[in-house]
């Protein structure tokens, strides 16, 4: 696919490549980063060889990890870091450590010297921040214990990328030279360039950018973005550096900048694109032959790297982190592959003559190997857990020693802690019951008292004494659970007062069934902006509230007649349409009061002026 058919066709490869590769591997659970890799397998000269030589593909796409830097360089402010320092540098700077030395000893009895060892420990010991915080969203585990730990280990090694990939060139120069330590000309060229890069970018940057801004032309202010990111990838190159320092440190020194989230929405577009790119090209340059020639070889590589990352990760998650078994075993799983960032590194360390072209295949192989396998160990790992230690894991119900509480709120969340906040100022005894174990203890750490436990439960609801209660709230976000629990309170304690959030009409329709008093939970909300819109578009404010109550009383009367209905589709649908006509007549009824009411003001206005003399008109 070259010759004739030029770069376009090349182009066409790719898009093809991507648009079957990445969906698909996203539907099984794998990730799109293993897709790219695959879809780069299977185009490279390995597999189709619709793109025989991936050298200069990967050359190209090494410009996304540059925006890829930039961007990470635009969330590290200094004062974030401060306030995550401790689990950020303490438990990731730890792990990265120890792995790096763990991997480096393995790998110096294979390779000659420290430098090569040095490298290939650090560059194992990184791991995929795409793969595993991708894993976490989709498992709904970032803010569990063993997901904050990983995103404070993973925030530390895209930390500690960035010196790595800075000292690879300067090392290359000392290996070139024979000297235990870079030179030391090129070490002054590059803390000078370093050191302009932060002061031109410190009093310059910001005044560039407030001057772009002011031509009000988003291609402008795009084309701005690329260039801050290519000239300090460029400044870096030139000092012998590597470019991604110079767009990390770009992106640090505009964190707090006022054009921190337009920068950042004009460059995603293209560090995804050129990311995508750049994990195709890696994908073309794994070598299969190589894993068909030395199976053993690859197969084991990748156990060891897996085993000794489980290994310190285990240490570190219940020594640094605090995890309990079960934690540290999960961050093992999700952070002890290899990573995207191990790629460059390998790639520049060839580049500077640290390590040999085979050496890279290897490294190159084992770590896309240990990408793709972490999805499936995860798996496992969240099954074993699951069925060989349920009594481990499994948290009994807390005791409830809270006396006669007049109100008991079920699910202690967002909404929840608003009204308990209101209970509490007003010296209204509650108690607060909540199935999430973290929430309870990350509640309980600033003062609330807040008891562990399923409220559709009846055991449970008769210790928080239910039967002496006058109101039951129900804020549980999982409607299923929100209408078991108003189930249950409703059949065993018939006296109270059931309050419950709804998450839509249908919803709603089913706790009204069971005579409960619903809040419909972005219902208010909507108002408040709604009626906030109005008085921004220069309604006035009296008459934007009018509006919004007028729509309050029409809609909770329509939602009323639905329930009626709501399990014949047909009538539900006209329902609806009768009521927008409704809704619509009210509205026109305060048209021709608006429009007296302009009028006369109107009027009133004319006749002021007419009373003005001449000379001040």
């Amino acid at each position: 696919m070259h010759g004739n058919d030029g770069y376009l066709g090349i182009i066409l490869v790719f898009l093809i490549a991507t648009v079957i590769a990445v969906p698909l591997f996203r539907r099984l659970g794998l990730g799109a980063i293993l897709g790219y890799l695959v879809a780069g397998v299977a185009i490279g000269p390995d597999g189709l060889k619709l793109v025989p030589d991936p050298e200069d593909v990967l050359a190209a796409s090494e410009f996304g990890v540059v925006m890829l830097l930039f961007i990470i360089g635009l969330e590290l402010s200094p004062p974030r870091l401060w306030v995550m320092r401790r689990q950020v540098f303490g438990t990731g700077g730890l792990q990265v450590l120890v792995s790096a030395l763990a991997v480096a000893f393995f790998a110096g009895l294979f390779l000659s010297g420290w430098k090569a060892p040095f490298v290939v420990g650090m560059g194992l010991a990184l791991s995929s921040t795409a793969v595993g915080l991708q894993l976490l969203a989709e498992r709904k585990e970032l803010t569990a214990e063993h997901g904050r730990v990983a995103f404070a280990i993973l925030l530390f090694q895209d930390l500690v990328a960035i010196p790595l990939l800075a000292a690879i060139p300067l090392l290359g120069q000392a290996k070139a030279l024979a000297r235990s330590a870079p030179p030391l000309e090129s070490v002054l060229v590059a803390v000078a360039a370093i050191l302009a890069l932060v002061v031109l970018g410190r009093f310059l940057l910001r005044y560039l950018l407030r001057m772009v801004a002011r031509a009000n032309s988003v291609e402008v202010f795009t084309a701005t973005a690329l260039l801050v990111v290519v000239a300090s990838a460029w400044l870096m190159q030139w000092a012998g550096l590597s470019m991604g320092l110079g767009a990390f440190l770009a992106g640090v020194l505009l964190a707090d900048s006022e054009f921190r989230h337009e920068l950042e929405s004009h460059i995603e577009p293209f560090k995804g694109l050129f990311l995508g790119l750049f994990f195709i090209a890696v994908g073309m340059s794994i070598d299969v032959d190589l894993i068909r020639n030395e199976p053993a070889l690859i197969a084991s590589g990748v156990l060891l790297l897996l085993a000794v990352k489980t290994g310190v990760l285990l240490v570190v998650g219940r020594t640094m982190g605090g995890l309990p078994l079960r934690g540290s075993l999960m961050l093992g799983a999700v952070l002890a592959m290899g990573g995207e960032f191990g790629f460059v590194v390998f790639a520049e360390a060839l580049k500077a003559g640290l390590i040999s072209e085979a050496l890279r295949d290897q490294l190159f192989v084992i770590i896309a190997l240990s990408m793709a396998a972490t999805p499936l160990v995860l798996l496992a790992v969240s099954r074993w857990l699951r069925h060989a230690a349920p009594a481990t894991t499994a948290r009994a119900p807390d005791t409830i020693d809270n006396g006669h509480p007049r109100v008991i709120i079920a699910g202690f969340g967002r909404m929840g802690q608003i009204v308990g906040r209101m209970l509490r100022d007003r010296k209204i005894a509650f108690t607060a019951l909540e199935t999430s174990a973290e929430q309870v203890e990350f509640l309980r750490r600033f003062g609330n008292k807040i008891y562990f436990g399923d409220p559709a439960r009846p055991e449970l609801l008769r210790a928080a004494n239910a039967a002496h209660a006058e109101v039951f709230v129900i804020t549980t976000d999982d409607p299923d659970a929100n209408i078991r629990t108003a189930r249950v309170v409703k059949r065993l304690f018939p006296h109270l007062k059931v309050f419950a959030r709804a998450r839509n009409r249908q919803h709603a329709f089913k706790l009204m069934d069971m005579d409960v008093q619903v809040t419909r939970e972005t219902f208010h909300s909507s108002l408040v902006m709604g009626r906030r819109v109005m008085e921004a578009l220069g309604v006035p404010p009296e008459e934007a509230a009018r509006n919004a109550e007028s729509f309050r009383e029409h809609d909770e009367a329509l939602l009323r007649q639905q329930h009626l209905v709501y399990d014949d589709e047909a009538a539900l649908v006209a329902s609806a349409r009768e009521a927008q006509r409704e809704l619509e007549s009210l509205f026109e009824a305060d048209a021709p009061e608006v429009a007296d009411v302009d009028a006369a003001a109107a009027m009133a206005a004319e006749e002021q002026a007419s009373r003005v003399p001449p000379a001040r008109l």
